[in-house]
């Protein structure tokens, strides 16, 4: 008896196109499932975000603390510098000269040297230039010396002699005028006082005639008392028709 043998072949694939629907519909799928939300990480993903406004909020508020205080480290202003500069500094009130003129030591003073006729010692001395000692100090010996003397200085602090000016200011009970000065807020003089050592120095820039003493840019406030020490500008003057 014969046998029949069938041979199964493997059909063609006469729409390969459907196949490739299928598998991307599958793949879809399993992406589907793979990129469903995770609990976990949506809780992680929050929290990092508050942890991100906590820090910018903390930088934004430090940041306008130290706006507002600039007198913190590396936020220094000019007028803060200016001020502080004259709290560091040391600052000699009294000069640190002896009156001592027995011969024995010879005595060095500065003076203001561009008087002509009189001149006027750190040690608040005013006398003629025929009287300067070797030291540069003015010889207390001579009738005609005098010290701290406010000869032509008026009640508003101004003088019309420069080296009076100068001897005036000196005076230890104008001390406490000049600390005032040195207290008010941020000027034009600032940056000079800054580099100023002394209570000498500060009387020598001080007397010296500055736009405080000068009206309508091309006249002096007061043409005989020019030369001020104090707190205020001289006083206006009425103009001469």
């Amino acid at each position: 008896m014969q046998k029949n043998f069938f041979y199964v072949t493997e059909m063609p694939n006469l729409h390969p196109h459907l196949n490739t629907k299928r598998s991307s519909r599958a793949n879809f799928k399993r992406l589907n499932v793979n990129f469903s939300p995770d609990p976990m990480f949506t809780s992680r993903l929050l929290r990092k975000r508050w942890v991100l406004a906590v820090i910018f909020a903390c930088s934004f508020i430090y940041f306008i603390v130290r706006l507002l205080r600039p007198e913190e480290k590396g936020w220094l202003t000019d007028e803060y510098e200016v001020k502080h500069t004259l709290l560091r500094q040391p600052f000699q009130w009294q000069p640190n000269i002896g009156d001592d003129e027995n011969g024995t030591k010879v005595l060095k003073c500065r003076n203001s040297i561009q008087g002509i006729q009189i001149i006027a010692d750190d040690r608040g001395y005013v006398c003629e230039r025929s009287a300067i000692l070797t030291g540069g100090c003015c010889d207390a010996s001579v009738p005609q010396t005098s010290r701290y003397n406010c000869n032509s200085c008026q009640e508003n602090h101004c003088c019309v002699i420069y080296e009076y000016c100068v001897s005036c200011c000196l005076h230890p009970d104008k001390q406490q005028i000049l600390k005032n000065i040195l207290k008010q807020p941020i000027n034009t003089y600032s940056q000079l006082f800054s580099s100023l050592k002394d209570h000498y120095e500060l009387c020598l820039m001080k007397c010296r005639t500055s736009s405080q003493s000068v009206q309508h840019e091309n006249s002096y406030r007061n043409p005989q008392a020019k030369h001020c020490y104090g707190e205020n500008p001289p006083d206006i003057q009425p103009l001469i028709p």
